[in-house]
């Protein structure tokens, strides 16, 4: 929302036999062979039925806005992620990078050379060998189309395919370079002579390839198995698997009980406790590192006055919020969820009207003063951002302001933020890998064309602190830390960009005969479709 930004799911779940062993020149960071898909019902046996049905997923929201794998940013994380493959994945039971294409990798001890081995056998869906000059075409082609995620690459100084099976990156600085191999973005590897931006073929190693896609259809997007799959197939997994956009959850919910839908990926709270008792359907929550962010217009209108952002930010009722969420999100503590370097304890805000009616005042507004008309932007069938519209318009009217807010199908409401034409906007953020870099670098840096920099924040200190969190990451923890709450202090306090009211708690209701689905914070609203088994 990105979801919105995105999206802010699932995960390894016993697909990888891990090993480890010393090796000269640092240590193997991991070592793999053939994923299986998770079956703790202990099947997958050569007799077992064949599994003909089509595993239809409700996003509430278009699916896809970016088929290139280098520059995709959005949405479509819960397609390509079926599609496409790293070198590494994230395991967030581990919380560490494991073997994908790459079977292990090793280290130098300043973390500035990397080496990985890749896995042999594989084949792109065009039909071309993935080796390590294929890797190198396409990760040196995402980092040339400087779209999305490409960040994620630049450390690299130099990329060196030193046999068909070993790839050697040179960086200019020390990173964590198997984590950012497993990004959500920016990290798949492609045929680089395959790429289709129209969504007609693709061009990834993964399980799945497109069937059909019908943008703007409510059936949007239809995957199909790809039968030369590197980690074969077994007659139970699903090979079939179909978005159907579905953008009320109360239809939702009602498409999952008719056994129209088999995964819906939020209900509300009532909704949620309902799916609990019903005999069709299981229920699945997890922390997530998804949080919402309220981004102020900090370059024009009124909220560039500092004053009436401050004010926007003290008349939220973050409790009520949270109370209303009813367990499915947690009052925030800065911009850095709970799990993740960089998160701040005590951060958490409150709400405070008479403090809001005196910064408004001092701007010229109030209940005796002139009202104030502010334009609002939110995604469309998301019910807790609703929630939050509803509760701010509320207090808002008690101090003479009126919110015009508008619910927006993400496109939309993306192409409207970077054309700077709101004053507030409302959207999901989660890293791109597990490290808290992405909010700041893609969400406060300042930014002459806006793509997720929609409160317009430009300021040079805080540019300049920001470069410098990569490389404190990997040399200086502690220092990163005091940096990363410096910056929380200085964007949220200082310059009231943003308000963060709470990070999402993952609320899934999905099929109750459907086995091997595990939610993983690192890929948000993925359904890793191979894994999963009737």
């Amino acid at each position: 929302m990105r979801w919105h930004k995105r999206l802010l799911v699932a995960g390894v779940a016993g697909v990888l036999a891990l090993t480890a062993s010393a090796c000269a020149g640092g240590q193997v960071r991991g070592a793999g062979g053939t994923p299986q898909p998770s079956n703790p019902a202990g099947g997958g046996t050569p007799a077992a039925q064949a599994n003909d049905s089509t595993f239809v997923y409700a996003p509430n929201h278009d699916v896809v806005t970016d088929w290139d794998p280098a520059t995709s940013y959005s949405n479509e994380i819960i397609a390509l992620s079926n599609i496409y493959e790293g070198l590494t994945r994230y395991d967030s039971e581990s919380k560490k990078a494991v073997p994908r294409l790459a079977t292990e990798w090793t280290s130098s001890g300043d973390g500035k050379e990397w080496t990985f081995k890749l896995r042999q056998g594989v084949k792109f869906h065009s039909g071309a060998t993935m080796d390590a000059e294929a890797v190198k075409k396409s990760i040196e082609r995402t980092m040339e189309k400087k779209g999305g995620a490409a960040y994620i690459w630049d450390p690299v100084d130099k990329i060196e395919a030193v046999d068909a099976g070993t790839l050697k990156f040179t960086l200019k600085y020390a990173a964590p370079l198997d984590l950012a191999a497993s990004s959500g973005y920016a990290a798949w590897i492609y045929d680089v002579d395959a790429v289709d931006a129209d969504g007609k073929k693709t061009a990834g190693t993964g399980p799945y390839t497109i069937d059909s896609w019908q943008k703007g259809k409510e059936s949007e997007l239809t995957l199909k198995a790809y039968e030369d799959y590197w980690g074969g197939w077994k007659p139970e997994q699903y090979k079939k698997v179909t978005f159907r956009v579905t953008p009320e959850i109360t239809t939702a919910w009602q498409l999952l009980q008719k056994g129209e839908v088999n995964f819906v990926e939020r209900l509300n709270p009532q909704l949620f406790a309902q799916a609990g008792e019903t005999r069709s359907v299981q229920t699945a929550e997890s922390p997530s590192f998804q949080n919402l962010l309220v981004l102020f217009n900090t370059a024009a209108g009124p909220t560039k006055d500092v004053r009436v952002r401050q004010a926007l930010q003290l008349a939220i009722d973050y409790d009520g919020l949270a109370a209303a969420l009813e367990g499915s999100g947690q009052k925030a503590s800065g911009l850095v969820p709970e799990g993740l370097l960089g998160h701040v304890t005590g951060m958490e805000p409150k709400q405070d009207l008479a403090k809001a009616q005196a910064l408004l005042a001092e701007a010229g507004f109030g209940p005796d003063l002139a009202e104030l008309k502010l334009n609002l932007t939110y995604g469309i069938g998301d019910e807790d951002q609703k929630l939050l519209v509803t509760l701010l318009s509320s207090a808002l009217k008690r101090l003479n302001v009126t919110l015009q807010a508008k619910p927006m199908n993400w496109s939309a409401q993306w192409d409207l933020g970077k054309k700077e034409g709101q004053d507030v906007f409302v959207m999901y953020w989660y890293p791109d890998y597990p490290d808290a870099y992405s909010w700041f670098l893609n969400v406060f840096k300042s930014a002459d064309k806006p793509q997720f920099n929609l409160s317009y924040l430009k300021n040079g200190d805080i540019d300049s602190a920001i470069d410098k969190l990569p490389e404190l990451t990997a040399t200086d923890k502690l220092a990163a830390e005091d940096q990363y709450e410096d910056l929380q202090k200085k964007i949220i306090q200082d310059q009231a960009a943003v308000a963060v009211p709470y990070v999402q708690k993952y609320q899934r209701a999905l099929s109750s005969d459907i086995k091997g689905y595990k939610d993983n914070p690192a890929y948000p609203n993925v359904v890793f479709f191979y894994d999963l088994t009737r």
